[in-house]
């Protein structure tokens, strides 16, 4: 499942959608947990209507086929690897053909907070076959562009501390327990992501972001590889005196 051409499937094309009727951008936003996606898709929504384009903006766990039942299932922490990918799975797949291909024929602006990447990085983590996950997520739709908020651990772990001031047991990859304490887990797990995310960059074609800069940089480089995207608007021709 080799990077191809933008709005092409990777492989299984999802029945009677007709790739170009698709006039939209589909951009994503990847990384790990806690390195600030939310707050950059946020910024990036509001500038793009900003300049006068529809937006979508969407993420994972997030369909209305799914999203209960994943949360759900989380709640009684019994929700074992497999299991959850092609849980996260459905989620895609009904969010593709439900939301994000009906806008991209509309000609919206797709804005993703996390896409099949890391769904694959989160079943890496836990030891699932690459080669299967690749196949599992096949019929999603080659992005636009795919930009990966890039931080180490620490970064992680600080940004977690401050913002809500505890770990979770599903970023911390608990259910596998990676170490014996929720702390350790997390440092250990989200090593694990960060290095399948690393190989998935050059192999999927990622423009990779410090996201160990303070946000406003972050937001600000964005917007400069973002708008690289869109054909400059014309200016109206001024009236003649």
């Amino acid at each position: 499942m080799l990077s191809k051409q933008p709005l092409q499937f990777y492989s299984e094309p999802l029945p009677g959608v007709e790739v170009g009727e698709l006039q939209g951008k589909l951009i994503v936003v990847e990384g790990p947990d806690a390195v600030g996606r939310s707050t950059q898709v946020a910024r990036l929504k509001a500038w793009l209507e900003q300049q006068g384009h529809a937006v979508l903006d969407t993420g994972m766990g997030r369909s209305a086929l799914a999203s209960k039942g994943i949360a759900q299932a989380k709640e009684g922490h019994t929700l074992g690897p497999v299991t959850m990918t092609l849980f996260y799975a459905t989620d895609f797949a009904d969010r593709l053909e439900n939301e994000i291909i009906p806008a991209l024929r509309a000609g919206f602006v797709v804005i993703t907070d996390r896409y099949i990447f890391s769904l694959m990085a989160r079943g890496i983590a836990r030891g699932e076959d690459s080669l299967w996950l690749e196949k599992v997520a096949g019929f999603a739709l080659v992005p636009h562009a795919v930009y990966y908020l890039r931080a180490e651990v620490p970064t992680l772990i600080s940004r977690t501390v401050m913002g809500r001031g505890q770990f979770d047991f599903w970023e911390s990859g608990m259910d596998m327990r990676f170490g014996p304490d929720m702390y350790e887990s997390f440092v250990r797990y989200q090593a694990r992501v960060i290095r399948a995310l690393d190989r998935m960059s050059m192999r999927y074609g990622f423009v990779t972001v410090d996201a160990a800069k303070p946000a406003d940089q972050i937001y600000r480089e964005l917007q400069r590889h973002i708008a690289g995207h869109f054909a400059p608007r014309k200016r109206p021709a001024k009236k003649a005196k």
